[in-house]
């Protein structure tokens, strides 16, 4: 089989578990649900949560996402986060939005660029080893700068066609080789450069904070410095996402932080700590915090960056429990 046959037959595969939904089984959300009324805040699941629920239903959660959003709905949530939706085909982006449009949901965030190897941000560099010329550092900043809005065209192509308003950027690592105010200019200019692409359609870049101990050597830690970037961006299309289980990790004080970057901040994700499972199973006050920011007046997306405690029906059960017990009142 040639390789373009090959392709049509892949997306055709997929598609009908996405297209046509779940055809092995009855979606049985109310077996693990205490109730399919919408949660106050808007909790936004990823694709493969409650994976034993609904392949007992006979969803196969590899391939059928309109099922799974479906199942999700009638455990009460209106939001969908999908870290993964720039890799998946044009026909199965389309097919997931247009059930979630159905649904009435709305989309959270997707991976934009999420750079784990190169300081291309921070020190204008390609190379993953210190490369000289004439005993100087090589730099590259027009090419970074080429590379980091192609990936920008790419991903608001994805975000037009997924309705989303929002992407996830992880601007790389720190560069050793550079004093820190250096770095700091650096990432400020080419974040200036992806907003203009992103001013074309209007999606937002949200720039995630990662903690030291997992991800000790990227440049972007903590709330603050991301509040710095931000202002000195200045762009309305360059914010935060508050990750409150990176944040908890790095700096703690979630509450003071959060108030303090506010202007900043229109999307955060949650998991408890230790463990990046769901709310109740840590050291976090899942309950208190979604209490401050009803109250603050925020009702964006709460993303359920986090895995699971137990990954077994009871575990579903216990996920879903949990948050029941942390909504607003």
């Amino acid at each position: 089989m040639d390789r373009r046959s090959f392709t049509k037959t892949a997306v055709a595969t997929v598609l009908g578990g996405v297209v046509a939904g779940n055809t092995f089984g009855v979606s049985k959300a109310s077996d693990i649900a205490e109730s399919s009324a919408p949660y106050k805040s808007k909790f936004a699941p990823h694709f493969g949560m409650l994976k034993a629920s609904m392949t007992k239903a006979g969803i196969d959660v590899k391939k059928d996402f309109v099922s799974q959003l479906q199942f999700f709905h009638d455990c009460g949530f209106r939001a969908l986060e999908d870290n993964g939706m720039m890799s998946r085909p044009v026909e199965v982006q389309e097919a997931i939005a247009k059930k979630m449009e159905q649904l009435g949901w709305e989309m959270g965030v997707f991976c934009a660029h999420t750079e784990w190897k190169l300081s291309s941000y921070s020190g204008n560099r390609l190379d993953t080893k210190i490369k000289k010329a004439n005993g100087v550092i090589v730099r590259n900043p027009k090419e970074v700068r080429e590379m980091l809005v192609a990936r920008m065209e790419k991903a608001i192509e994805v975000g037009k066609r997924v309705n989303a308003k929002w992407c996830t950027v992880v601007p790389g690592l720190e560069d050793p080789t550079l004093e820190p105010e250096y770095q700091f200019a650096n990432v400020v200019e080419n974040l200036r450069y992806m907003c203009d692409v992103c001013a074309k359609t209007g999606i937002v870049m949200v720039l995630e904070p990662l903690n030291i101990f997992n991800h000790w050597s990227l440049y972007l830690k903590r709330i603050p410095q991301a509040y710095a970037i931000c202002k000195a961006v200045n762009s309305p299309y360059c914010k935060i996402l508050d990750d409150m289980y990176h944040q908890q990790i790095t700096e703690g004080n979630l509450i003071p932080n959060f108030d303090a970057a506010r202007s900043e901040i229109p999307y955060v994700q949650v998991g408890d700590v230790p463990g990046r499972k769901e709310p109740t199973t840590g050291e976090i006050n899942y309950k208190r915090i979604f209490q401050h920011l009803w109250d603050t007046g925020y009702r964006g997306i709460i993303g359920m960056e986090h895995g699971q405690s137990d990954t077994s029906i009871e575990g579903d059960k216990k996920l879903l429990k949990a948050y029941r017990s942390v909504d607003v009142a």
